[in-house]
């Protein structure tokens, strides 16, 4: 009897330990980074999801308008930040709901959804994630990680990184988050593919709140009852005669624009993102 067990628990550990080494994510949860773990090729996507209606129209934020657009050669050094808790849960710009602990993050322009190899270069770790919102609206960052892609990533507790990040092309219809083995850092003197730029602190802790404008109207009671529907407020432009339909307002960009989404849905396609302090 005690050699059975002796066997079968040999055989348990044997199993557990096999399954830990051929561990990947596909846009779900994954607890800390083994060494050597991950795979050595992004994924290949065979069933690639389209691109989201509305997700490459021009939107502004904080007075700067961004264009989003295919960039198949795309890739970028910069500083890299993440979000967690105050975000799960919500929608995200492809009306997903954002996951903290899947491999996901969010940019400003590339084609939504979308896959990016993303290296830290303080450590070399790599992962591929799933862009799936815009952000973040702050110049000296170029990527908004998951917590879970941070935490990968080893730079959860410093809260930002040094990263560069590539495009790889459209997203899976489900997931495509994936670790990748690690590579060799890269030293601080190598010139980058793109000067990452420093904000100023005061532009980083600015506090702006985000409405979504539905439309412009030269007729009051058009626009107070189209208002009305969305359960917004108009803004008078007595100057330009025009009225403006708003909803609003939010703390968060990432939820003003799924907002936006929301009402380019409701046949409001035109929506735009606008902001101020």
């Amino acid at each position: 009897m005690t050699f059975g067990r002796g066997v079968r628990g040999a055989l348990i550990l044997g199993l557990f330990s096999l399954l830990a080494a051929c561990s990947t994510v596909g846009g779900a949860s994954v607890r800390g980074t083994v060494a050597g773990r991950g795979e050595d090729h992004p994924p290949v996507v065979k069933d690639p999801a389209p691109i989201v209606s509305g997700t490459m129209r021009p939107y502004q934020v904080r007075g700067r308008w961004y264009t989003p657009k295919e960039q198949p050669d795309y890739e970028e050094v910069g500083m890299a930040s993440w979000y967690g808790d105050a975000f799960n849960g919500r929608p995200t710009s492809t009306g997903e709901r954002f996951d903290m602990h899947a491999l996901t993050a969010a940019h400003k322009t590339l084609p939504l959804p979308g896959l990016v190899e993303v290296t830290n270069l303080e450590n070399g770790r790599r992962l591929v994630v799933r862009i799936n919102d815009r952000g973040p609206f702050v110049d000296s960052r170029i990527i908004d990680l998951s917590r879970e892609a941070a935490s990968e990533l080893g730079m959860l507790s410093q809260g930002v990184g040094r990263v560069r990040v590539r495009y790889l092309g459209r997203a899976p219809q489900q997931g495509g988050g994936t670790l990748l083995r690690a590579s060799a850092p890269v030293p601080r003197g190598s010139a980058p593919l793109s000067a990452p730029v420093v904000a100023p602190a005061s532009i980083v802790a600015e506090v702006t709140t985000f409405w979504v404008q539905a439309g412009s109207f030269s007729d009051q009671v058009e626009a107070g009852r189209i208002a009305d529907s969305l359960s917004g407020w108009v803004r008078a432009d007595r100057g330009a005669g025009r009225f403006n339909v708003v909803v609003g307002p939010w703390d968060s960009a990432n939820a003003a624009e799924a907002a936006r989404q929301s009402v380019v849905a409701r046949g409001y396609a035109g929506a735009l993102l606008i902001s101020g302090s």
